[in-house]
């Protein structure tokens, strides 16, 4: 069975950064500035990724499986 066509074409992305439609060339992104101004934001650390501390974490942060 052949998948239907939207009769739009494929949809473009938007740029996380400023929303405009994406460019192939710097996908996600619709521009260099907008590509380097994400990759900025990672070098500042603006960006985080949430941890979850469960029971069983080191308090001090080490990991004791690697001891012997």
């Amino acid at each position: 069975m052949a998948t239907a066509r939207r009769p739009d074409g494929p949809k473009k992305r938007q740029c996380p950064m400023c929303g405009q439609p994406a460019e192939s060339a710097y996908r996600p992104f619709c521009s260099k500035r907008c590509k380097e101004l994400d990759l900025g934001n990672w070098l500042n650390e603006s960006y985080r990724v949430p941890v979850v501390e469960t029971d069983d974490m080191d308090p001090d942060g080490e990991d004791d499986q690697f001891e012997g």
